[in-house]
């Protein structure tokens, strides 16, 4: 690999008291562009558990200013970040491209849609209602919404603006102080955010940006002044905050998938294959919620097959910013390696891999192919391992039964769906299918921002969702039971 190259390259800062500021230590490290590897986007700071500490210190002292400003004022905040989101929206979109490798139209997507998220949450400041409840006697029982504290969020790097929007946005809604981790491999975005949080007028004491590698993580959410950890990315990472984090401490956690694609023997196969490789391999593949594995019916298996093959091998894998690139690079080194490492593992377990993987023109960046494997069995890795990375399981049944036991067969539940022009047979699954997300006639990725989201079994935790709209408040606040009694009583 040739040495990096630093034209236009930005630089990021840890925001801490108010100040844009490096780590204490004064070590930086560079992230480079996915498509160009020797294009170095961004220096950041390469943070520890002493700049964590700085960060919560400063949150945990001065939040509740922010807390106790009107309702209506922290509403105005969010919308004036929205609208300058929305004005930056074609050169955030750009640099997204650079950072995490989409294609130009994945990130004008995202970056259209989070000042959106925003809005709908400045929306729900205004709608932190308790209740009053009848009391016996005299007296008067009413429950009372408050913030839960200091908000550790800590985000990946596939959605570096959207997924951090969704979390920000209800907790600062809320009242609530927020230390934010973007991904080491996104903090350009991760800045972004915050730079138009602040710039609408989020205090510095309520909002602290800390840049850094897993370190930074493990010391934000074990700091005893936490009161709420949100997080989304890997199983294995959300696994283990699950197991370091005090239970009085609120956790949400949204982890992985190995989300299946149902089609039924009445599917329009052109459909179909559509919505299966955009599941699959929109966004290379790198979706908690992509497609990962199709269930066919053994009656439309073969017909099903060459259409996906088809749309697969005209794949255009380029750089994001090249017009006509359907598929951008998968996000990094480790990316990379994983792929082909289950390229390897398809076949070890008996696997046919149908399509080419090799012969992708673009270089200097890490291009893969789409990778459809035939000959699946539902126990092999394969079929059971998330892969995050443009790999298709292709399985076949012979039954409804045998379909939705393969569909509920993994140790996931995400988001499944099913192709079929039959109502009691979408209904019917939507009962069946073990995922907290269910779609008909839809990839299996793409979701409404104002809809619960969130997974069973290891996908997520199961007490709170995200991205709900005003349930999603109920994670940010606590509620307060308060009595009143008359002083003549």
């Amino acid at each position: 690999m040739s040495a990096a190259t630093t034209t236009d390259v930005a630089t990021v800062s840890n925001f801490v008291g108010g100040e844009w500021v490096g780590a204490g230590s004064g070590r930086t490290y560079q992230r480079e562009n996915p498509a160009r590897i020797d294009e170095v986007v961004v220096v950041a700071p390469d943070s520890d558990a002493g700049d964590v500490e700085q960060a919560v210190e400063h949150v945990a002292n001065g939040y509740h200013a922010w807390a106790e400003t009107p309702p209506e004022t922290r509403a105005d905040v969010l919308l004036k970040a929205a609208d300058l989101l929305a004005e930056r929206a074609d050169a955030l979109a750009v640099e997204l491209v650079r950072e995490e490798g989409k294609t130009l139209a994945e990130a004008r997507v995202e970056a259209r849609r989070t000042p959106q998220n925003l809005r709908m949450y400045a929306g729900e400041s205004l709608r932190l209602n308790g209740e009053s409840i009848q009391a016996p006697g005299d007296g008067l029982v009413v429950t009372m919404r408050e913030p839960v504290g200091v908000v550790a969020a800590i985000t990946p790097w596939n959605f570096p603006l959207n997924i951090p929007s969704r979390k920000l946005g209800p907790a600062l809604a809320a009242g609530n102080g927020v230390v934010f981790k973007p991904s080491e491999l996104t903090p350009l975005l991760g800045q972004r955010l915050v730079e138009a949080l602040v710039e609408a007028g989020v205090p510095g004491s309520a909002l602290a940006l800390v840049h850094g590698h897993a370190d930074v993580g493990k010391a934000l959410v074990a700091d005893p002044r936490i009161g709420a950890v949100t997080f989304t990315g890997s199983t294995a990472v959300g696994e283990a905050i699950h197991g370091n984090v005090p239970p009085w401490v609120r956790t949400q956690l949204e982890m992985g998938g190995k989300n299946a694609l149902v089609v039924w023997d009445d599917a329009d196969l052109d459909r179909a294959a559509d919505v299966i490789v955009k599941g699959a391999f929109g966004l290379s593949g790198q979706a908690c919620t992509g497609t990962s594995r199709v269930v066919a019916h053994e009656s439309v298996a073969n017909g099903l097959l060459d259409r996906v093959m088809e749309r697969a091998r005209a794949a255009v894998v380029a750089d994001g910013l090249t017009e006509g690139t359907t598929m951008g690079p998968l996000a990094s080194l480790p990316q990379h390696e994983k792929y082909d490492a289950y390229l390897r593992v398809g076949s070890a377990d008996g696997g046919r891999l149908e399509t080419p993987t090799h012969g992708c023109a673009p270089s200097g960046g890490y291009f893969v192919r789409p990778a459809v494997f035939t000959g699946v069995r539902p126990d092999h890795r394969l079929a059971q391992e998330e892969v995050f990375a443009p790999i298709l399981a292709f399985l076949t049944v012979a039954s409804y039964d045998e379909a939705v036991q393969v569909v509920n067969g993994t140790s996931y539940g995400l988001s499944a769906g099913i192709v079929t022009s039959s109502l009691d047979t979408a209904l019917r699954f939507a009962h069946d299918a073990e995922a907290g997300v269910v779609k008909v006639n839809q990839p299996t990725t793409g979701m409404a921002m104002n809809a619960p989201f969130g997974g069973l079994r290891r996908s997520s935790t199961q007490t709170f969702k995200e991205q709900a709209g005003p349930s999603m408040m109920q994670f940010y606040t606590r509620e307060k039971t308060v009595y009143f009694t008359p002083e003549d009583s």
